[in-house]
């Protein structure tokens, strides 16, 4: 089979589109949008951002040192793809309320508001600056996760299906497909029928 060898580039799509918000000294909040998001650790709970040193929020939650990662769904990706193509150098975005329809709500933990509409909400404390080249990757220790009850189920576990999330792929946004399986299914068992005992 004929393969390309092309030079080296970031092709680990898709990826989640997460809007981070974040808050200066002076009150002011921005909401950005990221792809370069992800997991670091299980225990402590822990998460990572790549933001652009020229980026407007880079410089707040550089010196604020908290943020607040926030899921994205198909309702949300327009406003997803706005907030990342407009820099809060010139625009409150969460000014436009009655435009974007984005509602700020109240951590728990942080300063950085939540966004109401999200399914997930990650609040978030940096621990360590990465200065890595284009990208500066904040690390930081999730503190808390809220999430809307929209998306609990009627035992209350969050069943994410009902989100409706989105994801990031080579410039354009995608949403979720369907379920292929779960963690595991590839080595588990298939379930043996009891026999009734006569």
């Amino acid at each position: 089979m004929a393969r390309q060898y092309w030079k080296p580039s970031n092709m680990l799509y898709p990826i989640p589109a997460v809007m981070i918000t974040c808050r200066d000294e002076n009150g002011r909040d921005n909401v950005m949008t990221a792809a370069w998001a992800g997991t670091v650790c299980s225990d402590p709970v822990m998460v990572s951002v790549s933001i652009r040193k020229e980026r407007y929020s880079h410089d707040i939650i550089a010196k604020s040192g908290e943020f607040v990662i926030c899921t994205t769904n198909r309702k949300l990706a327009k406003v997803t793809d706005f907030v990342g193509v407009r820099s809060g150098r010139d625009l409150d975005k969460f000014a436009l309320e009655n435009e974007l329809h984005l509602t700020r709500a109240k951590a728990k933990h942080v300063n950085a508001p939540l966004i109401a509409e999200s399914p997930v909400c990650l609040e978030c404390k940096v621990t360590q600056i990465l200065e890595l080249g284009s990208h500066d990757m904040f690390i930081a220790e999730v503190l808390s996760t809220d999430i809307d009850d929209a998306y609990l189920d009627e035992n209350g576990r969050l069943d994410l299906r009902k989100a409706d999330l989105i994801a990031y792929s080579h410039g354009e946004y995608y949403a979720l497909g369907e379920l292929l399986g779960k963690f595991g299914y590839s080595v588990k068992k298939p379930r043996r029928k009891k026999t009734q005992k006569k």
